[in-house]
């Protein structure tokens, strides 16, 4: 997936202020800088752009003097001087003082992992306070890099995802106003990811935990969704987002299997199984 800077987007200059384990998996990351002033968003599912040093670099390289240039130049640079690229969702946007929070899924940062940890996870495991990223974020609060917009005759809110997507199905469920009837599914590898989720809504959130049954976006979640009864509603809204062949799959059997108006259900995939992300950007995906 490629990252276009328009008007709405710009880069953000940002510094660690404090870090927190949410679980076994989880890790929330907070950063600050006085460039958030400028940082606007009234998403639940704000994606960002996130750039991070590698080991041994104080700061992310990023060619940002090139301007509109920068996406060249920064391919252009050495793969071991230039700054690792991730996609994320914004956790939360708060004022006095300006802070965001960011959630890292941890994998292979454990002793003996099978599979050892990506650049991001080894990151996000050791951050402290002052280390340095860059970030392209929105200077907009209402922009095309937030995708949760349920009709305004929603009569119910139907979600999925896996641990990628805990983040913003938290910010989205939190957010949902007083008597929403909301179905929440969300697929975590450890029982201790799952987190107690505060809504005025009428939501129940149903936790899958697969610990060490297999991959994210296991079947796991087509088979609980197959076997869920969903109550009554003239006009429901799904959002689904995760491991891009489960949100395939979830996304046939909505519109397939239950006949929900293709036009209504938003369907993002965060990540493919057996890809990178740099692999993904260089097919354009």
């Amino acid at each position: 997936m490629t990252t276009a800077v328009a008007v709405a987007f710009r880069f953000f200059s940002l510094q660690v202020v404090r870090t927190r384990r949410l679980g076994p998996s989880l890790v929330r990351v907070t950063f600050g800088g006085e460039e958030l002033r400028d940082f606007h968003s009234d998403g639940c599912d704000q994606s960002l752009s996130l750039f991070l040093p590698h080991p041994g670099q104080d700061t992310p390289v990023v060619p940002i003097e090139l301007g509109d240039g920068w996406w060249q130049g920064w391919r252009e640079l050495p793969d071991d001087v230039r700054a690792v690229m991730r996609s994320y969702t914004l956790r939360a946007l708060r004022r006095d003082p300006d802070e965001i929070d960011i959630d890292f899924v941890l994998h292979g940062v454990e002793p003996g992992a099978a599979v050892p940890a990506g650049p991001a996870s080894r990151w996000a495991s050791t951050a402290a306070a002052g280390d340095r990223v860059l970030l392209i974020g929105p200077a907009v609060a209402d922009n095309r890099a937030i995708r949760f917009r349920p009709p305004a005759d929603t009569d119910l809110v139907v979600i999925w995802g896996d641990e990628t997507a805990v983040p913003a199905v938290s910010a989205i469920v939190e957010s949902l106003p007083v008597g929403t009837r909301a179905r929440v599914w969300l697929e975590v590898r450890h029982a201790g990811d799952i987190q107690d989720l505060a809504t005025e809504a009428d939501a129940e959130i149903n936790w899958l935990v697969h610990e060490d049954q297999g991959a994210e976006g296991s079947p796991m979640a087509l088979d609980a969704l197959r076997a869920a009864r969903l109550p009554a509603a003239e006009h429901p809204y799904v959002w689904i987002a995760g491991e891009s062949g489960c949100v395939k799959a979830l996304r046939r059997h909505f519109v397939g299997e239950r006949g929900i108006d293709r036009r209504r259900v938003t369907f993002v995939g965060y990540w493919r199984r057996g890809l990178t992300e740099e692999e993904l950007r260089e097919r354009g995906e």
